[in-house]
């Protein structure tokens, strides 16, 4: 995290007058931070960046990616009272929101390999400002982060498909990508499907398709010679109640923005050892 980053958040959470934090006066303390509930770890990164900031010594056990049980302490703390109270409430935050990201997408991981080896991924519905955030969650909960913004990938959506058509639109990216950029090619129906494949599509997405549609549609992109490193991706609508049918279905990818607008907070808490 950057300074301005760290900085940011602390003006919007200190305010100009911060009584409360001073009120205990400056003493040196220990603290421990703990997860009250079993959870898969994200975020230590972030909340090492605050304790950093304010010069609080800090000691764990554990990396992104562990699975924790309820009671287990993530964080060992001792540093000034006012610094701890003043950085608690941020660094609580983001390890809540993060592990509740990576425990959601812990969960759908381990539902998608009883089926398959099928990548689980998020997408770009993430809060701004902490995208980067969410999606580091995603990885330390075993899935992929997908894009992080419009440059990564050339993605033709349906808004793009409605103004230049499959072929129009593949043909435009092809002509302006860099050689390093894949080019992905939102579609609805089979028709467009195998047109993107013909077209040189590297990515297929086969969005707000029902289980056995995609199926039909995997099995009629097979018969059609597709080049074996074109991945068939799917998504909308995903989530861990159907995910499992999706698992089944033969694609590469199933991409859900569930994994983070859908994600539920971890009760983690901060104690002071007295």
């Amino acid at each position: 995290m950057f300074t301005h980053e760290i900085e940011s958040f602390l003006e919007e959470d200190l305010g100009y007058n911060d009584i409360s934090c001073k009120l205990v006066g400056e003493k040196p303390v220990e603290a421990i931070i703990f997860t009250k509930e079993d959870c898969t770890l994200a975020g230590l990164e972030i909340a090492q960046s605050f304790f950093d900031y304010f010069n609080i010594h800090y000691s764990t056990e554990h990396s992104d990616g562990d699975r924790l049980s309820e009671g287990d302490v993530i964080f060992s703390l001792s540093g000034s009272s006012i610094s701890i109270l003043r950085t608690e409430r941020l660094v609580l935050n983001f390890l809540g929101h993060l592990c509740g990201v990576a425990t959601n997408t812990r969960r759908c991981v381990d539902i998608a390999r009883r089926y398959s080896d099928v990548r689980i991924a998020c997408t770009r519905k993430t809060t701004p400002g902490l995208r980067k955030y969410e999606k580091m969650a995603v990885i330390a909960g075993g899935g992929d982060p997908h894009r992080f913004n419009l440059s990564d990938t050339i993605m033709i959506k349906d808004n793009h498909v409605k103004l230049m058509g499959v072929e129009g639109a593949l043909l435009s990216a092809k002509a302006k990508a860099g050689f390093t950029q894949k080019i992905e090619v939102e579609v609805e129906s089979v028709a467009d499907a195998l047109t993107a494949a013909k077209s040189g599509a590297d990515i297929i997405m086969l969005d707000n398709m029902g289980p056995g549609e995609v199926i039909n549609t995997v099995q009629m992109l097979k018969r059609s010679s597709i080049p074996e490193n074109v991945i068939i991706e799917v998504s909308g609508g995903i989530n861990m109640d159907n995910l499992e049918d999706y698992a089944k279905t033969g694609v590469d990818i199933i991409s859900m923005g569930s994994l983070i607008h859908q994600s539920r907070w971890i009760d983690v808490s901060l104690e002071l050892i007295i």
